[in-house]
């Protein structure tokens, strides 16, 4: 395949099925938004209830809209997922793991219950939905999963050591599994946001002191937006991204450059 075989048709993901969870709140419901923008059916897993408001924007788009209310991290979850996906779609193509927590609490009062709580919703319940989920991908010699990492899979993090080494154990194995499934045309990656402006971050925002620390850290000096991160995610989840694999696609503003 040469240069001029390119062609924007390249970033559709017309016909596509994607699984986005926790795809219905926060940053997750930009992922699954962007998704179907670009073509792709979604199926939403997630322990959250939105009164249908994603329903309605993503069938805006055209595309059919799932949704699963289910903890991901409950014993025998991925699988169903997985399966009531493709019963349900016919396919899964792509997968985005983008569910996850953060408990806060001093470092010595951060025990086993926060951290265990921590890596079976962040690590654990994403490597079981991938396991589930290439029982479908390797068959048909195709498939995208998305991991979502963070600017703390490459930081140390205060209140919280479960989410930068759940964070950092994330994009291990984004790492791992692209050198497993890489000769079967899966490509995986992950995405690192840095700080957005989302419900969880507006207590820090609306402290001018903790705000302005932050932007210091920031060469574009502002907060990221949702749709900052929907580009990446149309982009990794598309052809156009056929040779890129085991790769973390930092979103950020410049944070880790200063």
């Amino acid at each position: 395949m040469g240069i001029t075989d390119f062609k924007m048709d390249f970033f559709s993901l017309k016909g596509k099925n994607a699984i986005v969870t926790g795809g219905n709140t926060g940053l997750g419901q930009a992922f699954a938004l962007a998704l179907a923008k670009a073509g792709a059916n979604l199926f939403v897993a997630s322990v959250m209830e939105d009164e249908g408001k994603t329903k309605d924007l993503i069938e805006a788009e055209g595309v059919r809209y799932e949704y699963m209310r289910i903890d991901i991290a409950d014993d025998g979850a991925p699988k169903v997922i997985i399966e009531t996906c493709v019963e349900t779609l016919g396919s899964i193509d792509i997968l985005v793991n983008s569910a996850g927590i953060s408990l806060l609490h001093e470092v010595e009062n951060f025990g086993r219950e926060p951290w265990d709580k921590m890596v079976s919703i962040n690590l654990t319940a994403a490597f079981e939905l991938s396991f589930e989920a290439i029982k479908f991908m390797i068959p048909q010699r195709n498939g995208k999963i998305i991991n979502i990492c963070s600017l703390f899979s490459f930081l140390g993090g205060q209140l919280s050591p479960a989410y930068a080494t759940t964070k950092h154990g994330l994009m291990g194995f984004t790492k791992a599994y692209c050198d497993e499934l890489a000769q079967y045309n899966i490509q995986v990656n992950g995405i690192a946001p840095g700080y957005f402006a989302t419900a969880l971050t507006a207590k820090t925002r609306g402290n001018p002191e903790k705000c302005q620390r932050v932007l210091n850290h920031i060469p574009a000096n502002r907060w990221g937006e949702t749709i900052d991160l929907m580009g990446a995610t149309i982009f990794l989840a598309s052809k156009a991204s056929d040779y890129v694999n085991g790769h973390i696609l930092v979103v950020d503003g410049g944070y880790l450059v200063r």
